[in-house]
């Protein structure tokens, strides 16, 4: 019996029954993504999937995450057989909506088995604390937002980037471990960005011995066979075709913009908000103007970003960027190769790439916000470096729900869920020593946080009452800015406890 309430089947439960009300909701232009996705492989051989074009929502995915949207158009045909036909561009029928919507809660199960294996595996001590951020997961406005409203499946594949995370934890299962984070690279790229952490943890504690110099030959053997065996039943048949610099081509976009649509936020979001103010005093220092940037710095879509006054980030650059921050934790990581330390080290390669990463979207913050999670309650310090991330990475996904019926559910939601845990969160976390003095990013927090709520009340309300139609694009950069702030200031005080502590 379950000695926590609500159990985490309760709030599934509840969820699930919230989540069926917003079925008529604001659907993104994802919607269409994935119905062209099951259209494609369910109607197309395997040898064309990757070079069909008839829309542009081509698709862009692994091929395990393509298997998954052929699995889901065998039921999908069921629903509505029109939803799988590539040349019906935007069909949206209701039953396509059921079916679509129905999916990503069937799909997110995995979440939740991965949440209550969390549970499960947790220290007896930290059980209450586990449970409790089981159902922030659970219920993050991250997931309702970006998967049930906006239109992605995050929910399935966090489930099992979680799963591989807890595998990791005893050395009897950490072979698994390393295999299911294979198989998720399978089916998105994005988690390439966690990778190295994964590499360096499992060569120091499952490959080698006590000493580097001592090579458990039979670990590598399993391993190295069980991940290229992986791979090849992924990427095998592409290779056999002579298709792998098509696939790659589709998944490795680099012709976007350093910034996407909306700025993530992240360094380059402070970047480019810089560069806007410094075109409203540039006259006055007598400083020229790139006229170019006045509109395509704004923008970001497709192509390069171009700066007024600053100068231009080039792909080569975020790389570096990206790759020495990602270092840093990895060399104490592989001195100090714990569990722990791991841990942190995925929290770290997450906000790397996240905040220096190349045409980054807002909707990867999850990649920081989840392992963080796992980690928050460790002691108090930890939560004060959770809280800014909390706030500011929900903030700024609210643009990507720019419809006037979805304003509260976001808004009241997301404020709920930050008020309800942050606060449980805080009666359940471990004080930190007598001697040790309280954290500075605590102040940080309480102001950050006090600046949320005239910031959404403006961007949400007031700028249109204000200007009307002008300065359309104020309202996003204000809380991207904002959004940024916070999760660098989250950032920095997180690397301060991860190499202090």
């Amino acid at each position: 019996m379950n000695k926590f309430h609500p159990s985490l089947r309760e709030c599934a439960i509840a969820a699930t029954a919230f989540k069926l009300l917003l079925f008529p909701a604001y659907k993104s232009t994802d919607f269409e993504v994935h119905r062209n996705w099951l259209a494609i492989t369910h109607s197309l051989p395997v040898k064309e999937w990757y070079y069909e074009k008839t829309s542009e929502w081509t698709l862009d995915y692994p091929p395990f995450f393509a298997a998954f949207e052929w699995i889901l158009s065998q039921v999908a045909q069921f629903f509505d057989p029109a939803m799988l036909d590539v040349k019906n561009l935007g069909y949206d029928s209701v039953q396509t909506v059921y079916f679509q919507r129905l999916s990503v809660m069937f799909t997110e199960l995995l979440l939740v088995y991965a949440l209550q294996k969390f549970i499960n595996t947790s220290p007896e001590s930290s059980k209450r604390s586990a449970h409790a951020v089981a159902l922030s997961i659970l219920l993050s406005p991250g997931f309702l937002i970006i998967d049930h409203i906006h239109f992605q499946y995050n929910g399935f594949l966090y489930g099992i980037l979680i799963l591989s995370m807890i595998l990791a934890r005893s050395p009897s299962t950490r072979l698994y471990s390393g295999f299911l984070f294979a198989a998720l690279l399978c089916f998105k790229h994005i988690y390439l960005y966690l990778a190295p952490a994964y590499f360096v943890f499992l060569l120091r504690v499952y490959c080698l011995g006590d000493s580097v110099f001592q090579i458990r030959f039979a670990n590598v053997v399993k391993l190295g066979v069980g991940i290229v065996g992986i791979f090849a039943a992924a990427f095998g048949p592409f290779v056999y075709w002579g298709q792998i610099p098509q696939l790659l081509s589709r998944l490795f976009p680099f012709s976007r913009g350093l910034c996407h649509a909306y700025w993530a936020p992240n360094i380059w979001a402070i970047y480019s908000f810089i560069d806007r103010v410094l075109i409203i005093v540039a006259p006055r220092l007598g400083l020229t103007i790139n006229q170019e940037a006045l509109t395509s710095v704004t923008r970001g879509l497709v192509g390069d970003t171009t700066f007024a006054l600053l100068p231009e980030i080039t792909p080569r650059t975020t790389f570096l960027l990206t790759l020495f921050f990602q270092i840093l934790p990895l060399i104490k990581l592989w001195a100090n190769p714990t569990y722990e330390t791991f841990l942190g080290a995925i929290i770290l390669c997450g906000y790397a790439s996240f905040l220096f990463g190349w045409h980054v979207h807002e909707k990867a913050i999850l990649l920081v916000i989840i392992p963080f999670s796992l980690l928050a309650l460790k002691d108090r310090r930890y939560l004060g470096a959770f809280r800014p991330l909390a706030v500011a990475g929900h903030v700024s996904l609210f643009p990507l729900l720019f419809t006037a019926p979805e304003f509260l559910i976001k808004t009241v939601y997301t404020i709920a869920w930050l008020i309800v845990f942050l606060t449980a969160f805080d009666a359940l976390v471990p004080p930190v020593a007598a001697n040790i003095r309280r954290f500075l990013l605590d102040r940080f927090t309480i102001l950050f946080i006090v600046v949320a709520i005239p910031l959404i009340a403006y961007t949400s309300l007031f700028h249109k009452v204000l200007f009307g139609e002008r300065y359309e694009f104020l309202p996003l950069m204000f809380t991207s800015s904002y959004s940024a702030v916070g999760v660098v200031g989250s950032w920095v005080g997180f690397c301060w406890l991860y190499f202090t502590t």
